[in-house]
């Protein structure tokens, strides 16, 4: 099995002052194209400990892609690393220094000399294009590894991947296939819960089953080769009928753009008053694709349940709308929700009992209950659903 690796460096990776997301794009990317990781590892700007890295990693992985390091800067270290590592000198790219100088130009600017330092890369190596921006990459063999060195802006090295590493990876690789991944997203139900009924399923050889919280949400997948399709398809119905109503959406894309798919066929607009939420339903909804009629963010207040369904009531009559969702203030850990909809007005209460949450994922929950609301009312059923972990005081 083909063993793929990434190495990030940096300091501000390494001590959390920046979040890595280019390790997950390169995660997902690489899964889709049929060479997913099989670690990752983090290392600082030292130039020891790069080097080191550099040498155990390329003794194990079959391909490493070395993300950062490759700037103008004393602290980027990853050319010199791996010239090091390889035992070569580093040796200037004149055709890369006339990109420079021309990249610069272009902006009416004249390239500074500290930039020179980006068309170094090891003697051994073959440089990897940057259509935009200024740092180079490379690539080069080094025991049993082939590694491949990218700048850690993520526009940069988004591209360099997709047009310098995956094309290369393909043609020396050209038998590894994406594995199937079948997802869905849950709201409403805890891992654990789910577990107990899913982790006795009989899975094909070579299929396993994921669970990945994010709270609120849980989501659900079966990973295998594309040779048990069919068999995968089959387990994939249990999954579905444990998951039940608690399903906000198969594959990836988002409960937004679900309802937003839903609504515009049956030519609903929604209009929406927040309070505690602050407008992160709008946010979401207009986001997804959502038809908006109005929305309002109001400041917190004591309004009862039923304040609060004459609220979607009158902004539903106001903007012309068939539907209005309407979300009040957190109090002492309890609020109230109210949708109106051409059939009536559902509202509910509900209490907020996890209070080590923080005030945003508590914005983000009920946001959620919010959006479940009318995602039930789309799919006919009643918009008040059950959520094992909140406590309903009122329903109307």
């Amino acid at each position: 099995m083909l063993r793929v690796e990434m190495l990030s460096t940096g300091d501000e990776v390494l001590h959390g002052q920046i979040t890595d997301t280019n390790a997950a794009w390169l995660a997902d990317t690489l899964f889709n194209e049929g060479f997913p990781l099989t670690s990752r590892e983090t290392v600082g700007d030292e130039l020891s400990a790069l080097v080191a890295v550099l040498q155990e990693r390329s003794q194990i992985a079959d391909v490493l892609i070395v993300n950062g390091g490759l700037g103008p800067t004393s602290d980027d270290l990853s050319a010199l690393a791996a010239a090091t590592a390889a035992g070569v000198e580093l040796v200037e790219h004149a055709g890369w220094i006339a990109r420079m100088e021309a990249f610069f130009a272009g902006r009416g600017r004249e390239m500074a000399p500290a930039n020179r330092k980006q068309a170094l890369i090891p003697a051994t190596a073959e440089m990897l294009d940057n259509p935009v921006g200024t740092a180079c990459g490379f690539s080069l063999r080094l025991n049993r590894c082939w590694l491949f060195f990218t700048p850690g802006v993520p526009s940069e090295f988004k591209v360099m991947v997709q047009q310098q590493i995956v094309p290369r990876l393909r043609q020396q690789f050209p038998q590894a296939e994406p594995p199937l991944c079948l997802r869905l997203t849950t709201f409403g139900r805890g891992e654990s819960d789910l577990a107990s009924e899913l982790d006795g399923l009989a899975l094909p050889e070579g299929v396993v089953m994921g669970y990945r919280s994010s709270a609120p949400i849980i989501e659900l997948k079966l990973t295998g080769p594309r040779a048990q399709q069919a068999a995968m398809h089959q387990a994939w119905e249990r999954v579905r009928e444990v998951a039940g109503e608690s399903t906000l959406f198969e594959g990836t894309g988002g409960l937004p753009s679900r309802l937003a798919e839903q609504m515009l066929t049956q030519a609903l607009r929604v209009s929406l008053s927040e309070q505690f939420t602050a407008g992160l339903i709008s946010w979401r909804l207009q986001g997804g694709g959502v038809p908006l009629a109005a929305g309002e963010v109001l400041p917190e207040s004591d309004d009862t349940l039923d304040a609060l369904l004459g609220r979607a009531q009158d902004l539903a009559e106001q903007q012309g709308a068939p539907l209005a969702l309407a979300v009040g203030s957190l109090r002492e850990g309890e609020i109230s929700l109210a949708l109106h909809t051409p059939a009536g007005t559902r509202g509910q209460t509900l209490r907020y009992s996890a209070k080590h949450h923080s005030t945003v994922l508590q914005q983000e929950t009920i946001a959620m209950v919010a959006m479940d609301m009318l995602r039930r009312y789309l799919n006919g059923w009643p918009p008040v659903g059950h959520y094992p972990w909140m406590t309903r005081l009122a329903e109307v």
